[in-house]
């Protein structure tokens, strides 16, 4: 096992990870901005370097300060957790480089998969289900790009093959508008990735999201551990994701399942990651991969009693996964409601003082979370502060739970988006299952 690991990241991330690596007997190296010398993760860990000032750029994100903290403290790995350098194949490669394991899969399929035409391609040679579309970057002929969306069929989305977090992307309805939205999307796509390539897709009105996690490790060995439905997005964010995705049929769902497992061990993925897919008209289509560890893992956890992160650290180590495909079975459902320091009518944040902080409890419940009364919630990052988990037996009965937990959480100080999440427990839209990607932006009138 691992000696000791450096926690490259903050927040309740962080904290998980921190927990997982007290769990296998492994000390952890927490490395911190400024503004993060109080985080709960820090307080707690074997060692802290602190990484330089509060902006990411010169802290999260600074690569040679972070490789330094794993040097200076005689660590023998880097966890990047998720957002950050997570999917960032430079850092992985620095980090091997460096003589340090890094806690994810290979900085090659880290390439590979961050560049989402190379992605297809990989995933249409092993079998699975891609979105029509371009199969390749677009070109310059303005003639050929036309006549390519028209065999398509509109409407189309323009997307940038360096991009995510839907971010570098346009729906264009007719010819008019084709043009002249592959060359914004281009003009955009070089300035906020560094990469102005573009590909054309079929744009599907009314998909759902649903994923699929993945574990592989060194050896060969790979597993799916079922299916999440993260459906209920702001401006390509997710909100609120549950496991498994309701109304997916079995064989379907089964059948995905083989095919992204079979997807990991032809492109040697290695850790833990995710497949992620658009559902309409009870067919998949292929959008991307996330070559990490999701926010929305714990659902995921509380239906299969496997604890992802953990897994993650035993893969980096060298170990053989410990279980089959046939070993893991979906118990119950579990839904995860995001909580954000955010006005819940405006979404504009709100940092500031956490002045009093109560968790829910009870059956079923869980909270990941790094706040606690006196916490003063900094202005630089994500303004996600917590994840409330409910798990029951059925879908009905872990929304309820959900709607129960929620009532009983204290944040007090700062404003949180827990008046919108217990809106959504009691929507009937949501209550009955299978919403597609646009009902909560319908719903809040975005």
């Amino acid at each position: 096992m691992l000696d000791k690991v450096v926690i490259a990241n903050r927040g309740e991330i962080a904290l998980r990870i921190q927990r997982a690596c007290r769990e296998l007997g492994i000390k952890t190296v927490a490395v911190h901005s400024t503004a993060d010398a109080s985080q709960k993760h820090v307080l707690l860990a074997d060692e802290t370097v602190c990484i330089g000032p509060p902006p990411s750029a010169l802290s999260y994100l600074n690569m040679p300060a972070i490789i330094s903290a794993a040097e200076v403290t005689d660590a023998v790995a880097i966890h990047p957790g998720y957002g950050f350098l997570s999917e960032n194949a430079d850092f992985a490669e620095r980090v091997q480089r460096s003589g340090f394991i890094f806690v994810g899969p290979p900085p090659e399929v880290i390439r590979q998969m961050g560049d989402k035409i190379q992605a297809k391609a990989a995933m249409r040679a092993s079998g699975v289900p891609c979105v029509p579309g371009s199969d390749g970057p677009l070109g310059e002929d303005g003639d050929e790009i036309l006549k390519m969306a028209r065999s398509i069929g509109y409407p189309v989305i323009i997307k940038a093959a360096g991009g995510g977090g839907g971010r570098g992307m346009r729906v264009v309805r007719s010819d008019a508008a084709l043009l002249n939205a592959v060359t914004m999307t281009r003009s955009e796509a070089g300035a906020a990735f560094g990469n102005d390539v573009v590909y054309m897709e079929k744009y599907l009105e009314r998909p759902r999201h649903v994923e699929f996690q993945v574990l592989a490790d060194a050896h060969g060995n790979a597993v799916h551990l079922f299916d999440r439905d993260c459906s209920m997005q702001r401006r390509h964010q997710k909100v609120l994701e549950e496991a498994p995705a309701p109304g997916i049929p079995d064989e379907l769902r089964l059948k995905m399942g083989a095919r992204v497992v079979q997807a990991c061990q032809e492109i040697g993925y290695r850790s833990a990651g995710t497949f992620e897919f658009l559902y309409e008209n009870g067919e998949f289509y292929f959008i991307e991969m996330n070559t990490r560890v999701q926010v929305e893992h714990p659902v995921t956890e509380l239906i299969t009693g496997i604890d992802i992160v953990k897994e993650q650290l035993r893969i980096a180590a060298g170990e053989k996964l410990s279980f089959r495909q046939e070993d893991i079975v979906v118990r119950g459902h579990a839904v995860e409601c995001r909580i954000n320091a955010e006005d819940p009518r405006t979404f504009m944040p709100s940092p500031g003082k956490v002045e009093l902080w109560h968790t829910p409890g009870g059956p079923g419940i869980r909270v990941d979370s790094h706040l606690y009364s006196g916490y003063v919630v900094p202005p630089y990052y994500d303004s996600l502060v917590a994840k409330v988990i409910a798990h029951g037996d059925t879908r009905e009965s872990a929304i309820i739970r959900m709607g129960i937990a929620l009532t009983e959480m204290v944040v007090d100080g700062i404003k949180t988006n827990i008046p919108m999440h217990q809106d959504l427990c009691q929507d009937a839209a949501f209550r009955q299952g299978g919403t597609d990607i646009h009902y909560l932006e319908k719903k809040l009138h975005l």
